[in-house]
């Protein structure tokens, strides 16, 4: 089977691209989990669920508004967040939506019409580029396949097989390990909580209420200790009061986060990288979801102009994002800087009162 573009992830991004690509267009989207099943998903994505700001604008711009099953509760409108690192702590306002995330990526996927086909719980091997076409494996509900495209597009996410063969010799963004535990809870919190502590990682943790869940998190880049530093973590939380219940399930994944402009790779040739695949993800507070939805959208814009120098579109309508990731990098040093994050959080800037 020849296919125009097969894209490899049904994310965000990957959803995004393969709903907003032309008719005219005969298009494929694999994806590892079993979107089409009414269970849940056999390998869900380890991500905190929160809609940013930037995210909620995106959707508005799509024309797109969020069915009510998607959306769990408690709503909350403040962060409250810990400096262990200078043992201070303040509250600011905050205007997330919290989310059911595997609820949420189906949602997107039911969008997409009718005419791309959908590959789901079909893992993603590997790919060849022949003279005239693509020609990638894939392992689909326990049998090998081999299909042939004109554009292969990686949507991956950050452990991306697509990236890894198309730019071996270019340099990734650093890749932190994220480990999430599920507690059962009877008592709702007010606040997300975002929590500062070296010890732990130079990145940061926290904790988020769905319902009668509480789940702790943390990305750790020191992959051989991160079991013991996440412990680290738990204990700090329980010595400042918090109770962690029952634990219903542990869960990780990869979270990729850019350090420079280099870092974030676009296309080769014929394959594309779109949303956290491609580097698209802030390395300040590790927000992807804007990034996927934006970096979809403008491929599938660019393709649906020309498959002729696609590419070249991409990176010029990419310039905005790539521009905003540097800011965001910009503003991580001062985050993740305990001295000039001290300075800030005594200040008081933006942060505001809560009547506890």
């Amino acid at each position: 089977m020849v296919y125009d573009i097969i894209i490899i992830g049904g994310g965000p991004s990957g959803a995004t691209l393969a709903r907003m690509l032309d008719e005219k267009y005969k298009v494929l989207l694999i994806d590892k989990r079993n979107l089409n099943d009414e269970t849940n998903f056999k390998c869900s994505k380890c991500c905190g669920g929160l809609l940013a700001p930037d995210a909620q604008k995106v959707l508005a711009q799509f024309g797109l508004g969020l069915p009510k099953d998607v959306i769990v509760g408690p709503q909350m409108f403040s962060v409250r967040s810990i400096d262990i690192d200078n043992n201070i702590q303040k509250y600011y306002q905050r205007h997330y939506i919290n989310v059911d995330r595997e609820k949420f990526d189906r949602w997107l996927i039911s969008l997409i019409p009718k005419n791309v086909e959908l590959m789901t719980s079909c893992v993603f091997k590997g790919y060849l580029e022949m003279e005239n076409n693509i020609e990638i494996e894939v392992f689909n509900r326990g049998k090998a396949e081999k299909l042939s495209t004109k554009i292969l597009v990686g949507a991956d996410g950050a452990a991306s097989k697509v990236r890894r063969m198309t730019f071996e010799d270019d340099k990734s963004p650093d890749l932190y390990i994220s480990i999430q535990e599920w507690y059962e809870t009877t008592k709702e919190s007010p606040h997300f909580i975002s929590v500062f502590d070296e010890e732990v990682t130079d990145f940061y943790s926290w904790v988020i209420q769905k319902e009668n869940r509480t789940i702790l998190g943390a990305a750790i880049l020191d992959y051989p200790n991160a079991n013991e530093k996440f412990q680290i973590l738990v204990n700090r939380l329980k010595e400042k009061g918090y109770k962690f219940e029952k634990r219903v399930k542990r869960e990780g994944a990869w979270i990729m986060r850019p350090r420079s402009l280099k870092q974030i790779n676009l296309f080769k040739g014929n394959v594309a990288l779109i949303g956290e695949a491609g580097g698209f993800i802030s390395p300040s507070s590790a927000e992807g979801i804007s990034y996927a939805l934006k970096s979809g959208s403008i491929l599938a814009d660019c393709i649906n102009k020309s498959m002729k120098n696609y590419g070249l579109k991409y990176k010029r309508k990419t310039f905005k994002l790539r521009m905003n990731i540097l800011v965001k990098r910009l503003k991580s040093l001062l985050m993740y800087n305990k001295f000039t994050r001290k300075l800030i959080m005594k200040t008081g800037v933006l942060s505001m009162e809560v009547d506890r």
